[in-house]
């Protein structure tokens, strides 16, 4: 005798639904980023190189031995696209594969699983079941191989051509020619977000990004001064529109300051506030000032895309490394000493920076591991508060945070620094147009000497170079701009974007070069006295450069979310230095929250040496380009 069968009675199968809608609106709803973001990232070890069996490689050892420590995202940086092949560099034109809609897919060569769907899905799926997530290098807009071979805009809704006002939309339609990257221009180019098929090849790339599994966006070519605001918001936008989670990286940071970050940091989750980070002191140095200011400006885990946004101060380039921007793997020793690593790891702690390894993980030696997966750092970096830089001057307190909005970016033969600002920045404005022989043809801003007296900038006004398509000029929005050119010197512009990517302590370069039809060129006065940039709408200031001497002893602090206080000397001297902080001095800026009273248990956190109770002052001697890191207890 059979029994009936038994179908689950409605409110069970409503019940079923209701559970996998929440837990996917959760899921893409989580906040994002609550803590700085850790990972591995190909570049500084395989440039643009990195293959399949490689990454994966990396990818396994990483969740090995890095997973238990919050390394997480395992991210292919640029041009994965690419063809592996004689002829083929970082800016080298029509090696790149693009599918019928303009959009790239990993080179299949390096990526053989990628055969399955010109994706990389499976990529995904294998990082996904090792614990790890998974992320991608990106340039902004669009490819120029994509613009000259016209490919049709792919409308997602409907799987077809865009179609608006009554035609199909095209590359030609879209790409910016006049605004390709600074530093790539053969390789991409800005998209005309302001319509409508810009937007949808945008929400094209970004879904089929999410129907791979990728997890997290590197997006380079879009910050600092390559500042383009409006794709920056798109891009945000169209993330919020997708059922996954996907964390938004900017890059680069070349001179990138809190007052550029300021009204755009909402947008995203992590950002570089420097040029390239390589594996020299120099380098590593440079990154004192800008954390600082950041650090003051309140921008360490400022409200983000769907959570919080980072400063990101480059990935940490230990190990075993490639050159920049080579067609070569990893062929070398890292250049900094043991104790220039714990500077720079100490660093990017205290001052909340996302944790990036950049070396060859199959090369990974113990103490480079050590490094980087030291307990009281990681703790710091994800959990402490109040993070600032305090420097001591003669025992007494003193705080000098600064928090620069001015971008250098060249200076002439007199030793003027012409730089680039927010627009909203009042040293943004003062110029005006000056007129010789009834020509308006210099752009002027005046400026003070020693408080005393007044002294005019100029450069000279002058037509742009016509584009091939000479008729481009009798365009309304072309109308006022104009070059702006060295005086005496002919055919020499002034640009406002660097031609190649520069590393971080490249803080002074010529920023004039041969006239031609680019925005990093075309520049526009409006009414308010603003001259503003046609590239990254930024806005040109000027001031007398000067001279300021390198402050070589530093110092940070931080609290803990249980009582802690982390102290953390730098000695960035090639000479071995005795650096001392007053335990009242602590209290003076944490407050008495944390510092109750003037005895205090100490332990170094390098060493792991217990220093026992300390009165009045904690000291340390500390090798050269090296730091001490203190976590106390009052």
């Amino acid at each position: 005798m059979g029994f009936p069968s038994l179908s689950p009675p409605p409110w069970r199968l409503l019940l079923c639904s209701a559970v996998l809608f929440l837990w996917g609106y959760s899921k893409a709803n989580e906040e994002r980023a609550s803590v700085p973001p850790r990972g591995w990232n190909s570049y500084d070890s395989f440039s643009w190189t990195v293959d399949e069996d490689a990454y994966m490689q990396n990818a396994q050892i990483m969740a090995e031995k890095l997973l238990p420590f919050g390394y997480q995202y395992a991210v292919i940086d640029f041009l994965w696209y690419r063809k592996y092949v004689d002829g083929a560099y970082t800016d080298s034109y029509g090696f790149d594969n693009i599918d019928e809609w303009g959009r790239p897919f990993p080179d299949l060569q390096r990526f053989p699983s990628s055969r399955s769907d010109k994706g990389f899905s499976q990529i995904a799926i294998k990082v996904h079941e090792m614990g790890l997530k998974f992320g991608i290098h990106l340039m902004k807009g669009i490819s120029t191989q994509a613009v000259n071979a016209n490919t049709p805009i792919l409308d997602v809704k409907t799987g077809k051509t865009y179609v608006e006002n009554g035609r199909q939309w095209t590359a030609r339609d879209i790409g910016l020619t006049q605004r390709t990257c600074a530093w790539m221009p053969h390789g991409f180019m800005s998209v005309n977000t302001d319509i409508g098929a810009g937007r949808a090849f945008l929400r094209s790339l970004y879904r089929q990004y999410a129907d791979w599994g990728v997890d997290f966006v590197k997006v380079d070519c879009i910050f600092g001064t390559d500042y383009s605001p409006k794709e920056i918001i798109t891009i945000s936008e169209l993330l919020q529109e997708l059922d996954r989670p996907i964390i938004l990286s900017l890059s680069p940071g070349t001179e990138v300051t809190p007052a550029l970050a300021a009204n755009i940091s909402e947008h995203f989750n992590m950002y570089r506030i420097t040029g390239d980070d390589w594996d020299n002191w120099k380098d590593v140095s440079s990154h004192f000032d800008v954390s600082s200011s950041f650090a003051a400006a309140k921008k360490i885990g400022a409200t983000g895309l769907q959570g919080r946004s980072w400063p990101d101060l480059d990935m940490l380039p230990f190990g075993w490394l490639t050159d920049p921007s080579v067609n070569q793997g990893p062929h070398r020793k890292c250049n900094l000493t043991v104790d220039e690593q714990k500077t720079q790891m100490a660093l990017w702690s205290m001052a909340k920076s996302p944790l990036m390894y950049g070396g060859d993980l199959r090369h990974l030696d113990s103490s480079t591991l050590s490094i980087i997966t030291n307990p009281t750092l990681l703790k710091i970096n994800h959990y402490s508060e109040n993070n600032m830089d305090e420097r001591t001057s003669n025992g007494e307190h003193c705080s000098r945070l600064r928090s620069p909005c001015h971008i250098p970016l060249s200076k002439n033969d007199e030793g003027m620094v012409v730089g680039l600002t927010a627009c909203s920045d009042e040293k943004a404005s003062g110029w005006y147009m000056l007129q010789q022989d009834a020509k308006p043809d210099h752009i002027c801003r005046n400026y003070e000497i020693n408080n005393d007296k007044t002294m005019s900038f100029c450069l000279g006004k002058t037509k742009p170079r016509l584009a091939s398509d000479a008729t481009i000029m009798d365009k309304k929005e072309n109308q006022a701009k104009f070059h702006l050119a060295v005086t005496k010197i002919d055919d020499t512009c002034l640009d406002s974007s660097a031609s190649h990517r520069r590393t971080a302590s490249e803080t002074k370069f010529p920023m004039f070069s041969r006239c031609r039809w680019h925005a990093k060129q075309m520049w526009e006065l409006n009414e308010k006295g603003n001259l503003v940039s046609s590239y990254s709408r930024l806005c040109a200031t000027v001031e007398p450069r000067q001279e300021q001497g390198t402050v070589r002893a530093r110092a940070w602090v931080a609290t803990g979310n249980k009582g802690e206080i982390y102290l953390a000397f730098f000695n960035l001297d090639s000479t071995r230095r005795k650096m001392a902080a007053k335990i009242s001095d602590l209290g003076k800026v944490l407050g008495r929250t944390f510092v109750r009273k003037n005895l205090c248990r100490c332990t170094e956190v390098w060493s792991g040496r217990y220093l026992g109770l300390v009165k009045e002052e904690i000291s340390g001697m500390v090798n050269p380009h090296g730091c001490m890191v203190f976590e106390i207890i009052c």
